[in-house]
Formats: C-alpha cells, structure tokens, sequence
C-alpha cells in the first residue's frame, strides 16, 4: 500500500494518513511513529520501559503508583500506535491482561511488521472504534482505561462527552482509574472541558503536565487520572518533578479552579479537541 523507504525510514499510506516509522538515531533499536507529520509513538524495541516522550512516561508514573509494584493489572488502551505504553505494562507488569484498540487496520499491520511487539497471549489488539469497542466490554472489567487517540491531530468529538465517559465509568472496576492523554493550548478550553466532563462520573482526580501547558502558556500534552478514590497525588507530585522535563500536579481546589466553571460536553454540542498550531511538528524536512 504505497510503501517505500528512504534509506532506513518507512513511509506507508494507512487508513488515516500518512504514517512514517523513523529510526532514532541517537537510541539503537528506537523508532518515532509520525502520523501525517505528527509524532504519535516512540518505541525502543530493546527495552521497552524506555520511555522518550514526556506525556507517556507521566501516563506510566501513574500506572506505577495505582497498584503494588508488579501486580498484573486488566488494561483497555484506546488508541494504539505503536503500542509504547502496553509494551510497558507487558514489561514492568508481567501477566497483565491488555486489550489494545486501533481504529486503523493498516497501521496496526504495518507496526506489525517493522515494530513487533513480543508474542504475548495476554496482549490483544482489535481493530475498532474506541467508542464501539467500550460498548461491547463488560460492566466492570477493567482496572485501567487509558485514551490516547488522535485523528488528525485531534481527539475525536465522540470520545469527549459524558456519555463517553459513562460508558468508560462502567467498564472500570470500583476501584479503577481512567488515565487521559488531553492535547491541548491557549486558552484550555477542550481541557477544561474534559475535566469538568469526567469528574462528573469520576470525582477524584488529578492533572500532570509542564507548568506552561497547565497555565495556558503554549500548547502541550496533559495527562489527566481520574477514578472513585484519591489518586497518589504526593507521590505523582515527586515523580513529576523529577522528570528529565519537570512538571506538576493539580488537583483538589487547585483543579477546582483549573476548570473554572466549564460546562460538561454532552453528545450533542461535543467537538474535537484543538488542533496544534501551524507547524508545531515540523521538522524542516
């Protein structure tokens, strides 16, 4: 389907656009997924709890910190790429039931063939909307849903509202927790929004990301863990912050205010998330 190569670098057409597997020349063994020139995934095949981009080591910090050390966790990723964070768990949670989504057959081929993940019984990936595939999941059968799925860039309308977020509130297990990858810039409308929305079904929860995302400062990524209990705070405050990119936590009033009046997004009025602005991910190619 329209591959072709320049020197070790993969281009191929898939479902949603263009997807690039570029070799990390600094880290042997390591490659960048890029979707239409939007970096999606980075992948060390040779240790996968190597984690280069800095949402993705937030959403793992808190993966870490649910559960004791080790204990194998049911997880339900909604979005794939190259499966950064599920090869994760398979690593630093062995015997961890996971349920991998990806809307895009032809990427999840194509990560297949040139990024292979490990055979592993417990780790299942099933071509399918995200949306379609928490409504076919049983009521509380996951201890984890993580949700890093991007369309052009952007979250997709349907994976923003309460009735969304309903249907991910049944499938977690009482004492489960949602973990969100919300992109976002000035003036944080989409992640407020998300915020409010969730913590209509979830209450407790927590917002990580770098001060100036958080202060609608730029556009970035923030990592928003939400459940029926309260989240690690103290812990993921001290992780944060000693990230190779520090970041910081909001949560309790501080989170109060974060979301400042926003409304919760229904079906009916959702829209997707911002997009990033012009030339974000260019890489002078």
């Amino acid at each position: 389907m329209g591959r072709k190569r320049a020197g070790d670098r993969v281009v191929e057409q898939v479902d949603t656009g263009e997807a690039e597997l570029v070799p990390d020349g600094d880290r042997a063994g390591s490659w960048t997924l890029l979707l239409d020139g939007a970096p999606q995934s980075h992948v060390d095949l040779t240790d996968p709890t190597h984690l280069e981009f800095e949402y993705v080591r937030r959403l793992a910090t808190a993966i870490d910190l649910i559960a004791p050390p080790g204990a194998p966790l049911r997880v339900l990723h909604l979005g794939g790429g190259a499966l950064t964070l599920p090869r994760y768990v398979s690593a630093s949670r062995p015997r961890s039931a996971q349920r991998v989504v990806e809307v895009d057959g032809a990427l999840v081929d194509l990560v297949r063939r040139v990024l292979p993940w490990p055979a592993d019984p417990r780790l299942r990936v099933r071509v399918a909307d995200a949306r379609e595939a928490l409504a076919g999941s049983r009521d509380a059968s996951y201890d984890v849903v993580v949700a890093d799925v991007f369309a052009g860039a952007r979250t997709p309308a349907h994976l923003t509202s309460v009735e969304y977020a309903a249907e991910v509130a049944r499938v977690l297990r009482p004492d489960g927790w949602y973990l969100a990858n919300l992109a976002d810039g000035p003036p944080l409308r989409h992640a407020r929004g998300q915020v409010a929305t969730v913590r209509s079904l979830l209450p407790h929860a927590c917002l990580i990301g770098d001060a100036a995302v958080l202060r609608g400062r730029r556009y970035g990524n923030l990592v928003l863990l939400a459940g029926r209990t309260e989240p690690p705070v103290p812990e993921l405050t001290r992780r944060a912050a000693g990230d190779w990119f520090p970041g910081r936590v909001v949560a309790g009033a501080d989170l109060d205010r974060f979301a400042g009046g926003a409304g919760v997004v229904q079906d009916a009025d959702a829209t997707g998330s911002n997009p990033p602005p012009p030339g974000l991910f260019s890489t002078g190619r």
